[in-house]
């Protein structure tokens, strides 16, 4: 059984910064590429960034310069350190493994106040 614990989410004011974790426990015998995808309210999940096995990162259009993500393959630790934070980042952030399966985390709110 694979599991994927993230932290890091919370209401925070416009312009400041968050950092989520995900870090993934169990059966996992090889993973190739972890990323963060979020859920706006009353919208569809979306890619946020993503970094394969051999640290190739890709960001959507919107966070780009703003956020970073990074990953620590001997904890199966994927980072994604947000900054110039906006209202429009508002959403349920989830954490998204792909190994010989794909695995999803539980989700954590982030709250950007303008």
């Amino acid at each position: 059984q694979v599991q994927l614990v993230e932290s890091g989410g919370g209401l925070v004011q416009a312009g400041g910064s968050l950092r989520l974790s995900c870090a993934a426990s169990g059966s996992i015998f090889r993973i190739n590429a972890m990323g963060w995808y979020r859920q706006p309210p009353g919208k569809q999940r979306e890619l946020v960034a993503s970094i394969t096995r051999g640290g190739i990162t890709n960001y959507a259009d919107s966070v780009k310069g703003r956020f970073t993500i990074s990953r620590d393959s001997a904890k199966n630790t994927v980072y994604l350190q947000m900054n110039s934070l906006k209202a429009e980042d508002t959403a349920v952030y989830y954490c998204n493994v792909n190994g010989a399966f794909e695995y999803w985390g539980q989700g954590t709110q982030v709250t950007v106040s303008s």
